[in-house]
């Protein structure tokens, strides 16, 4: 049977799903395994808040354990990584929270990235989640867009906002990487890269790609201390 990853969006909104879905066909190769995107219905509309992170866990961790015997590799597609480390106690395959993969990428290409976030809620959100990974100190900024998650799939609104970051992160901040902190923003790369002239880093790119990674060397998880 093929290897498979199940990438997982924690939020109800099935336009982000859409995104990340066409921004994974980079990896859909003959060779390459098979990638299923999932939306999880019962979540939050956006993961906007910290409260929306609460709720989206413990969904993400019920539905990999539920899985864990038809995928060989997880990916929760959520930029505050919900439901990551519970998830990884879980099962005994490798679970990727794009958050932690995306600035863990950059930080191994040598450079300082820069983060867009959705509305100014997330962004402390987001430092409190890379100050626990202890990958904070590598970030020169986090700046919203002041959009909702509803609203990204806006194109004309969305990507003004987003270039417009990105040129901030770029000449104010002097970030040389720039995250995008939504998976949602997945369609967003291609044009931020043109615009900004930096390398841009979609997330659940990078996650899934540490992933079929991890499956072609046969990495496993390591079992949760008992």
């Amino acid at each position: 049977m093929p290897a498979s990853i199940l990438v997982i969006n924690p939020n109800s909104n099935t336009d982000v799903t859409a995104a990340m879905d066409w921004a994974l066909n980079i990896y859909r190769t003959d060779d390459a395994p098979t990638i299923v995107c999932r939306t999880i219905a019962e979540g939050p509309a956006g993961v906007e808040s910290q409260r929306d992170s609460d709720l989206a866990a413990p969904l993400v961790s019920h539905l990999i354990a539920n899985e864990s015997d038809n995928f060989d590799a997880f990916v929760v597609a959520c930029y505050s990584d919900p439901g990551v480390r519970a998830s990884r106690e879980l099962v005994d395959k490798p679970v990727f929270g794009i958050a932690e993969t995306a600035l863990t990428q950059s930080i191994q290409l040598g450079r300082r990235p820069g983060v867009i976030s959705i509305l100014e809620a997330a962004v402390e959100r987001h430092w409190a989640h890379a100050r626990s990974l202890k990958l904070d100190g590598f970030i020169v900024a986090d700046l919203p867009i002041g959009l909702r998650v509803k609203d990204i799939s806006d194109e004309e609104k969305a990507s003004e906002r987003i270039v417009s970051v990105g040129r901030r992160l770029r000449d104010e901040y002097h970030a040389e990487t720039i995250i995008l902190g939504c998976a949602g923003m997945a369609r967003y790369r291609g044009i931020l890269t043109s615009e900004v002239g930096l390398p841009v880093i979609d997330p659940t790119q990078a996650a899934v790609g540490a992933a079929i990674v991890a499956i072609r060397q046969d990495l496993h998880a390591s079992p949760a201390p008992q």
